[in-house]
């Protein structure tokens, strides 16, 4: 039988799935790509392909209850049900699920500290702590940096470090302009994801590990 020809059009695009049940999954994000949005190519839209069809009464398309930035690597949660879609962007409202990123920052660093910077005029607060340094001829010192966001901000990670004159590399809006590193992307990667699941209960410790352009400036973490 011929396709017919009205049918939308798929789009092909594989995803890493790094935890799944009939109720959620998690997957990696890669970079250079919108997690949702008007655009055809989207995580919302790959994850159909990727993501196998829940067998519970009230399954959905499968929908990212998050966001990552367009340019940020890492783990993106994804609900599978209609009543789990709901449970989770409840978590989420009540931070009651645990985030955990790694950066590398431009600069001389503290080895660990608080920000809490107002963003857009609302409270924000972000911890972080230095895990290794190494010297850099064009950018002083390079950081890798683990960041524990207690607030979900947009860009807040990143308005965070730039606020400290610790830019993540990589970053075109908010880093400093000599220092600016075109071509490799942002050094900004959603590595950790703890929560209680909402149906099973089971404590699920979910990790992303490092891409491999960090491995190449730090040891492996």
């Amino acid at each position: 039988m011929p396709e017919n020809v009205n049918s939308p059009k798929r789009l092909i695009f594989p995803l890493k799935v790094l935890f799944e049940d009939e109720h959620l999954a998690a997957i990696h994000k890669p970079a250079g790509i919108l997690v949702s949005g008007n655009s055809f190519k989207t995580i919302a839209n790959a994850l159909q392909q990727n993501i196998k069809r829940s067998n519970l009464p009230d399954t959905s398309k499968p929908q990212p209850v998050h966001r990552l930035d367009y340019a940020t690597t890492g783990i993106l949660l994804v609900g599978k049900t209609s009543t789990c879609i709901r449970a989770l962007n409840k978590m989420f409202a009540h931070k009651q699920v645990k985030k955990t990123y790694y950066s590398i920052a431009i600069g001389e660093m503290e080895k660990e500290g608080k920000i809490d910077s107002e963003i857009d005029e609302k409270e924000s607060l972000s911890n972080y702590s230095v895990i290794e340094t190494v010297p850099s001829k064009r950018f002083g010192r390079l950081n890798l940096v683990k960041l524990d966001p207690q607030t979900g901000r947009r860009h807040q990670l990143r308005k965070h470090l730039a606020s400290i004159a610790n830019p993540i590399l990589g970053d075109k809006e908010y880093g400093i302009e000599n220092l600016i590193l075109n071509g490799k992307g942002l050094y900004l990667h959603a590595h950790t994801l703890k929560f209680t699941h909402p149906f099973t209960k089971e404590e699920i410790h979910l990790t992303d590990e490092l891409p491999e352009r960090f491995q190449k400036i730090f040891q492996k973490k």
